[in-house]
C-alpha cells in the first residue's frame, strides 16, 4: 500500500477513535430529544363531524383534502352533533381527537366526584364560522296566527309541532334557552327530537309545523329549504336581545338576495342569531396537527360567505374553551416562516426541536474542544513511545561493560520498527526527528 494512503488511513482511524465517543454522545442526545419531544405528528387523526348531510361533514371533507397534502389521513366520524362530539373527545376509549363544537353546546366546567368544578380536558383551535339558528316553518301553519303567514318572534311557535333537534346535538340546548328567554315551558310546543333529514322530510310532508337547526349556510338542507315554496324562515327581530342575554349568540343578518339574486331570495334582509362553531381538540393532540388544522382552517373559512365577511374567520375570539398554544401563535404571527422555504416535515422538525438543539449544542461545544488536543496526543504517541526504548539503549551505552554489538542490533531493530510507523504529513517532522536521534545514537555506538 502506498505510504501516502497508509498515512491518510491512520489519520482517519485516529480521528474516528478520538471523535467516536463525541459522535456517539451527540447521536444519543439527538435520539433522546427526538424520543421525548416526538416532533413528527401521527399520520392519522379522527375528526368528529355531525350528520352526513350537514355542514360539518362538508367541511370535514375539505379538511381531509388539505391535510392529505402533508401525508395526514383525516378520518371522519359521523355523530349526532356537538354534545356527542364533546362526549367523544372526553371518552378515553374513543379515538376521536378533534371535533366541531357549536357555541353553547355545553358549559366549560363539569363537576368531579368531590363536587368540585373542573375544566374539561379539551382545548380550542379557534372559532371557524358562524352557525345561524335556522327555524324553518310552514307558511300554511303560520296563517293560523296571521293572514300573511309571517312569524317574527319565537313565542309565536306556541302550540306548533316543532322538531327541536336530535338528542346529542347542540340544537335542543339552544331551543331550551330561547324557550326560557320567552318564559315558555317545554310543553308549550309539541316537541319532537328527530334527526335532521327525517325532520325535514316530515316538514315538507306537513307532519311538522317547524324545524329548528343550527348549521352553517353551506349545509345542503339549509340551501334547499331557503328555496322551497311554502317554507319560510323565522325572522328573529329580537336578535340583539338574545345576543345580550347569551354570550355565545351573535346577531347576524342574512342579506337580501344572497341565496338567489335573480329571484331575490330572501326578499329582504333577515335578522337572525348565530353561534360560533369551534374546532375543539383533546389536550394531548400533537402540536404539529394543531398547526396544520389551524392553517387548513385559514384556507377553508377565510373566504367569507352569506353571513361572515372575508377574513373574519378563523379567529381566536368567542371561544368557550382555552385556546391551544400553537393556535394562539398562528393567530398572532401567522404560519412559521420556515415553512415558506422548507418542506413541512423539515420545518416542523426544526420548529419543534430548536430549543433542544440549542441545548445540545451548548453541551457539546465545551466537549468538542477536547477532541483536537486528544487527536494530537494520539498521533504524537505513535512517535514518542519509541523514545523510551531509544533512551534505554543510550543509557546502556554509558556503562563501561556495555555490549556495543548487542546494542547496535537493538538499535537497528528499533530503526526498522520506526520506519514502519505511519503518521499524517502534518506530523512527519516529529517522525524524522526521531529517526535523526536514532542516527545520532548509532554514531556513538560505532
Amino acid at each position: 500500500m502506498p505510504r501516502v494512503i497508509r498515512d491518510t488511513l491512520v489519520s482517519v482511524r485516529e480521528l474516528l477513535i478520538t471523535g467516536g465517543p463525541f459522535i456517539a454522545l451527540t447521536v444519543a442526545l439527538l435520539f433522546g430529544a427526538y424520543y421525548f419531544l416526538k416532533p413528527t405528528p401521527p399520520k392519522r387523526v379522527v375528526l368528529a363531524t355531525g350528520s352526513e348531510q350537514g355542514a360539518y361533514a362538508a367541511f370535514g371533507k375539505r379538511y381531509q383534502e388539505e391535510l392529505k397534502k402533508f401525508g395526514i389521513e383525516v378520518v371522519l366520524k359521523p355523530s349526532a352533533g356537538s354534545r356527542e362530539n364533546l362526549r367523544l373527545l372526553q371518552d378515553p376509549k374513543e379515538d376521536v381527537q378533534i371535533a366541531f363544537v357549536q357555541g353553547g353546546a355545553t358549559e366549560t366546567l363539569r363537576t368531579n366526584n368531590e363536587g368540585v368544578e373542573e375544566k374539561l380536558p379539551v382545548m380550542s383551535l379557534g372559532s371557524m364560522f358562524y352557525e345561524p339558528v335556522w327555524l324553518f316553518y310552514r307558511a300554511e301553519a303560520a296563517k293560523k296566527l296571521n293572514r300573511d303567514g309571517k312569524l317574527t318572534e319565537f313565542s309565536q311557535l306556541k302550540g306548533m309541532r316543532v322538531n327541536a333537534g336530535a338528542r346529542g346535538s347542540g340544537i335542543p340546548g339552544i331551543v331550551n334557552r330561547m324557550l326560557a328567554a320567552n318564559i315558555m315551558d317545554r310543553e308549550d310546543i309539541q316537541r319532537s327530537n328527530l334527526d335532521l333529514t327525517p325532520a325535514v322530510v316530515d316538514l315538507l310532508a306537513g307532519k311538522l309545523d317547524a324545524v329548528a337547526m343550527v348549521s352553517a349556510p353551506e349545509s345542503p338542507l339549509v340551501q334547499m329549504l331557503l328555496q322551497t315554496p311554502g317554507i319560510r324562515l323565522l325572522e328573529i327581530e329580537q336578535a340583539e336581545a338574545y345576543a345580550r342575554r347569551y354570550r355565545y349568540l351573535n346577531p347576524v343578518v342574512l342579506p337580501r338576495g344572497v341565496v338567489d339574486l335573480p329571484r331575490n331570495v330572501p326578499p329582504h334582509d333577515l335578522p337572525m342569531v348565530a353561534t360560533n362553531c369551534s374546532l375543539v381538540a383533546r389536550e394531548d393532540l400533537h402540536p404539529a396537527l394543531v398547526q396544520l388544522f389551524v392553517q387548513a382552517a385559514g384556507h377553508i373559512h377565510s373566504a367569507g360567505g352569506w353571513i361572515s365577511k372575508t377574513g373574519q374567520f378563523p379567529t381566536q375570539l368567542n371561544t368557550e374553551f382555552p385556546l391551544a398554544r400553537d393556535a394562539e401563535r398562528y393567530y398572532r404571527n401567522g404560519p412559521p416562516a420556515m415553512q415558506r422555504y422548507l418542506p413541512f416535515w423539515l420545518a416542523n422538525l426544526v420548529d419543534r426541536m430548536w430549543v433542544a438543539l440549542f441545548s445540545i449544542v451548548a453541551i457539546l461545544i465545551p466537549l468538542a474542544r477536547v477532541i483536537p488536543p486528544l487527536y494530537q496526543y494520539r498521533i504524537r504517541s505513535r512517535v514518542y513511545k519509541w523514545y523510551r526504548h531509544l533512551r534505554q539503549i543510550e543509557d546502556e551505552l554509558g556503562r563501561t561493560d556495555a555490549n556495543r554489538a548487542k546494542l547496535l542490533v537493538e538499535l537497528e531493530d528499533l530503526d526498522a520498527k520506526v520506519e514502519r510507523v505511519a503518521v499524517p504529513l502534518a506530523y512527519a517532522d516529529e517522525l524524522y526527528a526521531l529517526r535523526s536521534a536514532i542516527d545520532l545514537v548509532r554514531k556513538r555506538l560505532r
